[in-house]
C-alpha cells in the first residue's frame, strides 16, 4: 500500500481563495474590512519570516495587515499597552503577539490581556473552556487545521479511534477536544503512555504532536489509517553542514502502511497561517453581529 498524500499547499490555497471571496463579498455589502494585528517583539529571524507572511496572505485575500515590531528590550507594562490600545482599536478585529518573547516578559500575562473576542491565535483561557464545553470558540490554529485536513479526506469522523500522541497546550489538547466535538473516540497519548508502539497501531487517525524526529515508526501505523504529522524538526541533511525538515513520524515507513499521510514540509504547515486568517474573518464576523458559516 502507498498512502495518498495529504496536500496541505493545495488545501490552504483553496481554503484562502474561500476567504477572499467572502471577505470581497462582506465588503462589498457594506461591511467591514477583516483587520488582523501581528505584534513582534525583537528580531529572531524565523518569527520575522513568518509575520512577513502573515502579512502577505492577509493583504493578497482582502484583509487589512497591522504589523506593529517592538524592539528586544520591550518592557512587559509597554507590550500590555500595546495589547491595550489594539483591543480598543475597533478596525482590529484579531490580535496575533508572536512567540517567543523576551525573557523579560511573562508570555501567558500578555496573551490573557487579549480580548478573547479578538484571540485569533485561540490560547486565552476563556477560548481554551468555550472549546472544552462545547461553546462558540475562536481555536487554536494548527490544530484547527489539522481538523480542516481531517475532514476533507475522511468526511464523517464519528466513531473513529482518534490517537493525538502529545498534550500540549497548543495542539494536543485542543486537537483532542476538536476530535471529540466531532464524535470520534479519543485518546492522548505521551511520553508517560505504556506501549505507546500499541495505542497507536489502534488508530484509525493518528495525529501525532510531539517534537521528537521520526519518533513513530511504520511498524506503528495501523494500515489503512489517516496519519497527521503536526511536528517539525531541523535534523543534519545528507551534506555536511546542511539540515533537512522531518516529521515526528518515519515518513517513508508510515507512508507504505497508511491510508492517508500528511508531508513534511508541505503538510500541516500551510494550514496554520490559512486557519489564522479564517479565525480573524470569524472574529470580524462575531463582533459586528454578522453570521459566519463554517469553513471545512
Amino acid at each position: 500500500m502507498t498512502a495518498q498524500i495529504i496536500d496541505g499547499n493545495a488545501v490552504s490555497a483553496a481554503l484562502r481563495e474561500g476567504l477572499a471571496l467572502r471577505i470581497a463579498r462582506l465588503k462589498a455589502d457594506g461591511g467591514p474590512t477583516p483587520g488582523l494585528a501581528v505584534v513582534l517583539v525583537g528580531s529572531d529571524p524565523a518569527s520575522q519570516v513568518y509575520v512577513k507572511s502573515k502579512h502577505k496572505r492577509a493583504t493578497e485575500i482582502g484583509m487589512n495587515s497591522f504589523e506593529h515590531v517592538l524592539p528586544e528590550d520591550t518592557s512587559e507594562a509597554a507590550l500590555l499597552a500595546l495589547v491595550d490600545q489594539l483591543n480598543r482599536d475597533p478596525s482590529v478585529h484579531g490580535i496575533l503577539v508572536q512567540l517567543p518573547l523576551p525573557k523579560q516578559i511573562d508570555a501567558e500575562r500578555v496573551l490573557e490581556r487579549i480580548d478573547p473576542a479578538k484571540d485569533v491565535d485561540g490560547f486565552h483561557p476563556v477560548n481554551v473552556g468555550r472549546l472544552a464545553t462545547g461553546g462558540p470558540a475562536l481555536v487554536s490554529c494548527t490544530p484547527l487545521g489539522c481538523l480542516i485536513l481531517l475532514k476533507r479526506t475522511l468526511g464523517d469522523l464519528s466513531g473513529k479511534r482518534a490517537v493525538v500522541v502529545g498534550r500540549s497546550n497548543i495542539v494536543g489538547k485542543p486537537m483532542a477536544q476538536l476530535l471529540l466535538r466531532d464524535s470520534a473516540t479519543v485518546v492522548i497519548a505521551h511520553s508517560k503512555t505504556r506501549d505507546l508502539a500499541a495505542e497507536c497501531r489502534n488508530a484509525d487517525i493518528l495525529v501525532a504532536a510531539v517534537g521528537r524526529p521520526e519518533m513513530i515508526k511504520g511498524d506503528w501505523i495501523k494500515p489503512g489509517s489517516v496519519v497527521i504529522d503536526v511536528g517539525i524538526n531541523r535534523v543534519p541533511g545528507a551534506e555536511p553542514g546542511k539540515t533537512r525538515l522531518v516529521g515526528d513520524v518515519a515518513f517513508a515507513e508510515a507512508a507504505q502502511v497508511a491510508g492517508a499521510i500528511t508531508p513534511v514540509p508541505g503538510g500541516v504547515g500551510p494550514m496554520t497561517i490559512a486557519v489564522l486568517l479564517r479565525n480573524t474573518l470569524e472574529a470580524c464576523c462575531r463582533q459586528h453581529g454578522l453570521p459566519f458559516a463554517e469553513i471545512l
